[in-house]
């Protein structure tokens, strides 16, 4: 099988170091598509059986798999520059927010198999969560994609219409999950633990939380209820950060990057 991504940038780049991370498929089957070449040495530095290559778009017409990962304003102007390396017995596969399945087949063929795919950047160390919709696209096929994303993490596969707020909680919320772990720290910092140590514990705790939830197959809540005892410390630093509106910030700022 042969994999072609165009775009070599942020999230281009992170899905070919975790699909070589992996060694489910050998790195010279994957060939990243750089436009300006700016990428080139920082993904061979990480791989060097990476093909990477310049605004050369010949591996096309030999993929099996092509992976849009360009900025969405970029996809038709892509696809339609290159319809003739094209054929519908490739999967068409959009990384690209808000560019919808009717949009890819509109811009490539109605028999065209296409793929809308939202992973989050921790695909480069297959921590991913993703999330694939599709068209025209048969049930292997669609478990083919789905194996792939599945190796970089977790996939599932979902109505279109959900998208938006998939986007939302997983895309975007990876970098909610960034800032909280840098308030977290400056916090713990203006505590007088050094930067370092910090972070270590704010990663770790996280790390604890996530496994509690997936071990015991409880709600946060349940979690919860087990360190706030009556009169303690937890139950006063959670009712304060409630007070300057905690759980009411992570809502509105979920809804507000809900664009559909």
């Amino acid at each position: 099988m042969k994999i072609s991504i165009i775009g070599a940038g942020n999230m281009g780049g992170a899905i070919a170091c975790g699909l070589a991370l992996t060694g489910s498929l050998s790195p010279g089957n994957i060939t990243v598509i750089d436009h300006k070449g700016k990428n080139v040495e920082r993904l061979k530095a990480f791989c060097g059986e990476l093909n990477v290559v310049i605004a050369d778009y010949s591996s096309l017409l030999e993929s099996d798999i092509i992976i849009l990962a360009v900025k969405p304003w970029m996809i038709e102007d892509i696809l339609m520059a290159h319809k003739a390396l094209l054929n519908t017995k490739q999967l068409l596969v959009s990384v690209a927010s808000g560019v919808i399945l009717d949009q890819l087949q509109g811009w490539t063929s109605p028999d065209q198999p296409v793929f809308r795919v939202m992973p989050n950047t921790a695909i480069s160390v297959c921590q991913s969560m993703t999330y694939i919709a599709s068209r025209g696209a048969s049930d292997e096929q669609a478990q083919q994609i789905s194996e792939i994303f599945a190796s970089l993490g977790k996939a599932e596969l979902i109505d279109e219409k959900l998208f938006p707020a998939v986007t939302s909680l997983t895309s975007c919320g990876i970098a909610f999950a960034f800032r909280y772990i840098r308030a977290a720290m400056e916090g713990g910092i203006e505590m007088g633990v050094y930067p370092g140590q910090a972070k270590n514990a704010v990663l770790q705790t996280l790390r604890g939380a996530i496994e509690l939830l997936e071990a015991n197959g409880t709600h946060p809540e349940a979690e919860i209820d087990k360190v706030t005892t009556a009169g303690g410390i937890t139950i006063k630093g959670l009712n304060e950060m409630e007070h300057a509106g905690f759980s009411s910030a992570v809502i509105r700022g979920l809804k507000a990057s809900n664009v559909k």
